[in-house]
């Protein structure tokens, strides 16, 4: 089974950044795809990013787009995820997640390895 595991979350005042990152491990594959979600409270798990390591073709969600952006490390099999401009919605549980490609990207039915989240706080 696929590991992934997240790291760099924390608290941050609105306007600020962070950079969240995705480790995986455990695959056999030679391109996978990771995508990133957030999960608030009440609310539904939100597909907001993805990269494919083929061709490091990226999509973003219309909430995120200009703000965020997501990038690999080849030879770490690292995903990033850059949060710039950041804004009190953006509070939430992120996590990322591991699959073929990102053709259904936010659809969460349409990934199977998920890492255990990293909490991300805007608040002033």
């Amino acid at each position: 089974q696929v590991q992934l595991v997240e790291s760099g979350g924390g608290l941050v005042h609105p306007g600020g950044s962070l950079r969240l990152s995705c480790v995986a491990s455990r695959f056999t594959v030679a391109y996978y795809a990771i995508a990133w979600f957030r999960q608030a409270p009440g609310k539904e798990r939100e597909g907001i990013s993805c990269i494919n390591t083929r061709d490091s073709n990226t999509h973003y969600a219309d909430s995120v787009k200009g703000r965020f952006t997501i990038s690999k490390h080849n030879t770490r099999n690292t995903v990033y995820l850059q949060m710039d401009s950041l804004k009190p919605e953006d509070t939430a549980i992120y996590y990322c997640a591991f699959g073929s490609d990102c053709r259904y990207y936010s659809n969460r039915y349409w990934w199977i390895d998920w890492g255990q989240g990293t909490q991300v706080t805007v608040s002033s």
